[in-house]
């Protein structure tokens, strides 16, 4: 401590000697507090010493280290007092991290109690029972620190597994550690027949007396999702499960641990659905005495405890929250490696940086540790760890050994982050920790959203290289044609993070490509020879054709307009999961029959696609220079996306600062200023002047338990908010950094779900929910506004309202027969001007174009469609995009009308350029490369192969 103190009285004089004042003055702290730091009597804080060092110009991060040093020493130095615990071990931890509790740590297990008594009954009762909970509510810990112990106090044996890669072999290896047979034979039995299972545990109970039944618990149970890719040997393991089960003499009872957003994949099963109906168990998030004791009491069980002011912080952060618990428990484990003698603060807290930096904290400080070339190899690390699979979100995916890398540098991390416990290495096998670390580690997540689609191609070659080195490297497992194809990339990256296996297995099949090309070409010459020969033959049979051909064309014509339907419908199908296919087929089905449905596949697949939030988008909007797209979701953030390269939008920035899912966005159309509100009640605007780094103007309570709809006026002087308590709030925006509340709308019954203002800013329109009404308000003056209409627009819910910019007709959206309605509003009594169909859902929002010409649709029936609004006449049907996996949140035209943005519930945006018909006319711009022969007989039938570009 006094070395320390020495030591930035060395740095003051390297400084030039400032006084204490001018440090005062740039570390923000008090003249006293500085003199302190540099007398040595006391440590002084982390922050206190990071403003001292910054003052004085030095290099926060080296003293950063210095200080944790430092502190690390004092702590070993202290004398406890004699009647006190001495503190324990630095590495004896009673807090895990990120690894769940084992039943050797169940003596620091607190909290669950409920739980595991609730578990203890129904097994008691019941031979299946299931737990569910969201990832990171401790399932794997409640199963492991708090069952497990009690289970094994009787005599019953206890089989406890993670399904895997292969759940089957997992179920025989842990089988015959208590039965007298081998691995091979249990496999064997089990594959012939799910029932033979109930004999296993039958016959393992039978060979020691005393044995009544057996104990099956299956934790990680969503990795037969995640992980297991034969559905074949899923149903397998589901069903010798549930046979041994319900078998009128069983002899075991079975515990699964179960993902809770994994429900919807595990009701697919029939049997499994119909079981789980009486055997679920839900693990929620612990309430504050639950907290309270799984904080305290494993500190207390080592001699130690925790002080009240972090107490009171851990408490607030974790409640209601299951997901945070493992964030909670890693903090705490970083708070115990920063403590002073026996007592957990707030100061250790902060130091190891609080529950939502600790995590993220940890992860950095291991990769900024390595060299250039291991932060290379880390990556490629953790992107094996995650599974990724269409329409889930990540979770952690267990692998052998054998497929990392055994260079030095792979086996340096590999030890390195196991020590961080940022993995964990089991045998053979390596973990992520948690999952806690894909959601909390920016770095980690990012590499996902960047590498998603390649990450998924290498898990498919590393699948495939094994597949192929289980056959003994036979020729008919390499890679061929469309899957060779999506590989190729891996093949010209200097580094794509594969094993030597898997370059093998690589090369071997482009080799193989080769030899097939080569073959090919012999075969081609071949048949030149041959078609020459064929070349009198059919000049004699040509004459006999013609007679033929009036009639063939009749049912060619016929032929290609099934098929071309067929292909169509096929493509919008693959527009996710192979965007580059789906768009070849569309063109070729369009080029072979242009109509209606072939026209509206081939834009539905050209529309570039990216994933704009990693949980459900709720709201879009566009700037009034059309460059910048701001989306906003589940996630609590903003964010800001360039649409100048329209078809590759880059994000600029992310918003943070809402505590909840944010609902509503608006742009202000004469003001770099952009709104944004949500399910916290605030309302917030932001500068977004330089969009890639905004600055928040001011936040707003609404007093509105959740805003839903947000709409400035045309001159930016008013901004409307509206929400769950039917109020239609004004604010006088003259200032964004001062808004002003203004006056309150009352007329809705029930939640207000859109606004909108009339292009000259007189009229205001609003839509309830849930009372199906819609008012029309004249705020000629924002101070005094007046109802001029209130009608019910739809029949079970209005939803959204629009204006069209140049005739002043106000479009509305909700259910019923007609979803989509235009009226006339010019007059105190609205008309209704046209009923639209199409849609076979409600419709959650309505927008026009700039120009008025266009009326666009975004329905729960997951299309989004878009009419021509003549002003004369009835809409005509424009195009029906589709392929979106969920409902469509809505449509948006960039201010100069040249493209159209789509939201999707599902997190993804889509752009597309507007001007349609000269889409169509280049549409082979953006095809990229030719169907293959095989692709075009898989989808085009007997068609003559014929690429259109």
């Amino acid at each position: 401590m006094v070395r320390f103190a020495a030591e930035l009285r060395a740095l003051r004089r390297a400084a030039g000697g400032p006084s204490y004042r001018d440090l005062s003055a740039r570390a923000h702290y008090s003249v006293a507090t500085l003199s302190s730091a540099a007398a040595g009597r006391r440590l002084p804080s982390l922050e206190v010493t990071r403003g001292y060092v910054g003052a004085c110009g030095g290099d926060v991060e080296r003293w950063e280290t210095l200080w944790h040093t430092t502190a690390a020493a004092i702590a070993l130095t202290e004398v406890p007092a004699d009647d006190a615990a001495p503190p324990p071990d630095q590495d004896d931890s009673p807090y895990p991290g990120l690894a769940s509790f084992g039943s050797r740590h169940s003596r620091f297990f607190f909290g669950r109690e409920r739980v595991v008594e609730q578990l203890r009954r129904r097994l008691t009762d019941q031979r299946f029972i299931a737990l569910f909970g969201a990832s990171g509510a401790g399932k794997s810990s409640v199963l492991d620190a708090g069952l497990l112990p009690y289970l094994r106090a009787g005599d019953r044996p206890v089989i406890t597994l993670t399904p895997g890669v292969r759940p089957l072999e997992e179920l025989a290896v842990r089988l015959a550690a208590h039965g007298a047979t081998t691995p091979g034979r249990l496999l064997e039995e089990v594959r012939a027949h799910p029932g033979n299972l109930h004999l296993l545990l039958r016959q393992i109970v039978a060979e020691k007396p005393g044995r009544d039944e057996v104990i099956l618990i299956v934790d990680q149970f969503e990795e037969l999702f995640t992980l297991c890719s034969r559905r074949e040997e899923r149903d397998h393991f589901i069903d010798a499960l549930l046979l041994a089960a319900r078998a009128e003499n069983s002899v075991c009872r079975i515990v699964l641990g179960v993902r809770a957003d994994f429900y919807a994949r595990c009701i697919a099963h029939v049997d499994l659905a119909r079981a789980l109906d009486a055997a679920m168990v839900t693990l929620g998030p612990m309430d504050s005495e639950e907290l309270h004791r799984a904080v305290c009491r494993p500190a207390e069980a080592v001699g130690c405890r925790v002080e009240g002011r972090l107490l009171a912080y851990l408490i607030a952060q974790a409640q209601d929250n299951a997901g945070m618990l493992p964030l909670l428990s890693h903090a705490l484990r970083e708070t115990w490696r920063h403590r002073r003698g026996t007592l957990l603060t707030m100061e250790a807290c902060r130091s190891a940086g609080s529950i939502e930096h600790a995590l993220t904290r940890t992860a950095e400080r291991f990769y900024q540790a390595l060299s250039p070339r291991q932060k290379e190899a880390a990556r490629h690390l953790f992107l094996r760890l995650v599974a990724v699979e269409e329409g889930i979100e990540y979770s952690k995916r267990r692998i052998g050994r054998f497929e990392l890398s055994s260079d030095p540098d792979t086996v340096a991390i590999v030890d390195q982050a196991a020590v961080e416990r940022l993995i964990t290495v089991d045998g053979q096998h390596v973990d992520l920790t948690h999952e806690a670390l894909i959601r909390w580690w920016p770095r980690l997540g990012g590499w996902l959203t960047e590498d998603r689609e390649l990450l998924r191609i290498r898990r498919q070659l590393t699948e495939a290289a094994a597949t192929w080195a289980h056959l003994e490297q036979d020729p008919g497992a390499l890679l061929r044609g469309a899957r060779l194809e999506a590989a190729r990339p891996l093949a010209r990256a200097g580094d794509a993070g594969l094993t030597a296996r898997e370059r093998k297995f690589l090369d071997a099949s482009l080799a193989a490509e080769s030899a097939d090309r080569a073959a090919a070409t012999r075969r081609k010459r071949l048949r030149r020879l041959l078609i020459a020969a064929s070349a009198v033959l059919l000049a004699i049979s040509l004459a006999t054709s013609v007679l033929a051909l009036h009639a063939d064309r009749e049912v060619t014509a016929q032929r290609d307009e099934a098929v071309a339907h067929n292909a169509s419908t096929a493509a919008t199908a693959l527009s996710r999961r192979s965007p580059g296919l789906a768009t070849q087929i569309a063109l070729a089905a369009y080029r072979l029959q242009p109509g209606r449905h072939s026209r509206d596949a081939l834009l539905s697949t050209l529309m570039s696609t990216w994933t704009a939030h990693r949980a459900e988008m709720y709201a879009m909007d566009v700037s009034p220079d059309g460059g910048i797209l701001a989306t906003a979701g589940r996630d609590r953030t903003v964010r800001l996306w360039d649409l100048r390269t329209a078809r590759h939008p880059g994000r600029a920035a992310v918003l943070t600062g809402h505590r909840d899912a944010v609902y509503a966005l608006a742009m202000d159309p004469r003001r770099p200023v952009l709104a944004s509100a949500g399910a916290d009640g605030a309302l917030m605007l932001w500068d977004i002047t330089d969009p890639h780094r905004p600055r928040r103007l001011a936040t707003l309570r609404t007093h509105m338990k959740t805003v839903r709809a947000l709409a400035f006026s045309p001159s930016g002087q008013t901004l409307v908010s509206a929400g769950s308590d039917g109020d239609v709030l004004l604010w006088n925006t003259s200032s964004v950094s001062r808004p002003v509340r203004g006056i309150s709308l009352r007329g809705h019954q029930d939640e207000v779900r859109s606004v909108a203002f009339s292009a000259d800013g007189r009229l205001l329109a609003s839509a309830g929910g849930g009372d199906e009404r819609v008012i029309l308000w004249d705020t000629t003056s924002p101070a005094h506004p007046v109802e001029r209409a209130d009608w019910q627009a739809h029949g079970t819910t209005a939803l959204s309202v629009a204006f069209n910019p140049r005739t002043g007709v106000l479009a509305t959206s909700g259910g019923g027969d007609h979803p989509v309605k235009l009226w006339r509003v010019a007059r105190t009594h609205p008309v209704l001007l046209a009923a639209l169909d199409g849609p076979t859902d409600v419709v959650g929002s309505v927008g026009f174009s700039p120009d008025g010409r266009l009326l666009t649709a975004g329905s729960d029936d997951r299309t989004a469609r878009i009419w021509q609004v003549p002003p004369r006449g009835r809409p005509r049907r424009e195009a029906v995009l589709t392929g979106f996996t969920t409902a469509v949140l809505g449509l948006r035209f960039t201010p100069d009308g040249k493209q159209v943005v789509t939201g999707v519930f599902d997190g993804t945006a889509h752009t597309l350029p507007a001007d349609f018909g000269r889409l169509l006319i280049h549409a082979c711009r953006y095809a990229g490369r030719p169907l293959t022969r095989e692709e075009w007989r898989r989808y085009l039938g007997k068609v003559p192969y014929l690429w259109p570009c």
